[in-house]
């Protein structure tokens, strides 16, 4: 066998990695892929809050606790009333509250003290709360250590609310017929509340409000009413133009206020008939479809062309004509 290279050096083949591998090899080049995200990586503290948050929706079914529609995480899950001011007059005004939480080492002030105070009176928990906690619930509103929880406002239905009203008519339960008043577009709570204080003036049976691109009875809404949202149902419409049309079938007149109106107030007629008054937003006023569901629309004569009427003033002197004529 004949040898190469040098005397007595036999050639074989190489085998294992060559020099300057460092005995990886070609594999080690490839690399380990994509840096893992943090709730993958055992050893963070995301992957810890993932798990957690995975076990808390199998619990619920795949769910955020509280169903489908419940608020995300770090979004206010109930209405409060934040700030000094705001808590003491909301419990001045007897608005209904859950719970009354105050800043640890809060520094004292009147209206501190007389919140306090009227919180014990009515019976209401005052839990001491840390910062970080206060600012988590009022979405990082200024709250000066104060914070009122609301419970959600619980509706009525429509439907149900005219169908007892007109029982309690008809079996001479209440004096006169059946007086509703519809919302159509309004967004300002403080509208609301001042109609619902109208309507309880003139013994209203009920305010219906549509369920979207409409107020809802807020905190804001109630402290307007000066309370009188305790004695008005407010109820809540999946559609409007359709619960309005089953008030007719039920024989509910439906006015609309306008101030082009078919009819002017002094001269309606129906006001001794059961009726639901319809007002639309002062920008846009009546929509067209809920317009044409009313069987009359009426107008407000007022001395001034210049002037018009706000929603809150409107309904309340259309109440006050119902009102004359049925006592007349």
């Amino acid at each position: 066998m004949a040898n190469h290279g040098r005397p007595g050096a036999i050639r074989k083949a190489k085998k294992g990695p060559s020099q300057g591998t460092g005995g990886l090899g070609r594999k080690a080049l490839e690399g380990k892929g994509p840096t893992p995200k943090a709730e993958d990586r055992p050893y963070h503290k995301a992957y810890k809050s993932k798990q957690l948050a995975e076990r808390s929706a199998a619990k619920h079914g795949g769910q955020r606790p509280g169903g489908r529609n419940a608020p995300a995480r770090g979004k206010v899950a109930e209405e409060v009333v934040t700030g000094r001011n705001s808590v003491v007059e909301a419990l001045r005004a007897g608005i209904p509250a859950k719970a009354l939480h105050v800043a640890v080492r809060i520094d004292m002030d009147d209206r501190v003290r007389e919140s306090l105070k009227m919180a014990a009176e009515r019976g209401l928990p005052v839990m001491e709360t840390h910062k970080p906690e206060l600012d988590r619930m009022t979405n990082e509103a200024v709250h000066q250590g104060l914070v009122l929880q609301i419970p959600p406002y619980e509706y009525a239905d429509p439907i149900d609310l005219a169908e007892e009203t007109i029982q309690a008519w008809k079996k001479g339960h209440i004096a006169n017929a059946p007086l509703f008043v519809a919302l159509d577009g309004i967004t300002d709570p403080r509208n609301l509340g001042a109609i619902i204080r109208s309507a309880s003036a003139f013994s209203a049976h009920g305010v219906i409000v549509p369920e979207r691109r409409s107020v809802g009875v807020t905190a804001s809404a109630w402290k307007t009413s000066a309370g009188a949202a305790v004695r008005v149902p407010v109820a809540r419409a999946g559609n409007l133009n359709n619960t309005l049309k089953t008030f007719k079938k039920m024989g509910i007149f439906v006015l609309g206020l306008d101030g082009d109106g078919d009819v002017s107030l002094p001269d309606l007629a129906l006001a001794k008939e059961p009726v639901c008054i319809v007002v639309g937003s002062e920008g846009k006023g009546l929509s067209r479809l809920v317009g044409e569901n009313c069987d009359q629309i009426v107008s407000i004569p007022i001395d001034s062309a210049m002037e018009s009427l706000n929603a809150s003033m409107a309904v309340g002197i259309t109440l006050y004509e119902v009102s004359r004529q049925r006592s007349a």
